[in-house]
């Protein structure tokens, strides 16, 4: 690792510990050269097959289009980033299980990851839920709204 401050290559490690709820490793650093130490993060890698649009056409996987969805979704609302971050995640570990349990030249579709999308936002925020399910299922008119709602309730009550 180069060291962002004189630009040497050797530095050392000096203490990792596990980060963001144990799907990172943040790894304290010090460079030989000059002294200085900084930080970094290492995250795993998804390895996720293209997603087929409802179109036809195929799309590499992007973790950034699902974060502006989200993002989207949960705008003014009391949902911080690393919940978003979580859901991510879990998001991409699930599509990696559905390939492994499955069949690993399964297609991902769009529809699926929206599924999974609705699932977390569920969980994090109803308001945000219906804003996305209203877009994502294309509501043509409130009564479609209120079923959605009755339908979060019914789900919600002990």
């Amino acid at each position: 690792m180069y060291c962002p401050f004189c630009g040497n290559k050797d530095t050392r490690v000096i203490d990792s510990r596990l980060a963001n709820e144990g799907d990172q490793v943040r790894r304290r650093r010090e460079c030989i050269s000059c002294g200085d130490r900084f930080s970094t993060y290492e995250s795993a890698v998804f390895n996720i097959p293209p997603v087929t649009k409802s179109t036809g056409e195929k799309q590499p996987f992007n973790p950034h289009k699902l974060r502006a969805g989200l993002m989207r979704a949960t705008q003014k609302r009391p949902v911080d980033s690393k919940a978003i971050d979580r859901a991510i995640v879990d998001i991409q570990k699930q599509i990696l299980h559905r390939q492994k349990t499955e069949d690993s030249k399964i297609e991902i579709t769009s529809s699926l990851i929206g599924e999974y999308v609705m699932e977390q936002l569920r969980k994090m925020d109803e308001v945000a839920y219906i804003r996305f399910a209203s877009v994502y299922r294309d509501f043509n008119d409130i009564g479609e709204f209120i079923e959605e709602i009755k339908s979060l309730e019914n789900s919600s009550s002990p």
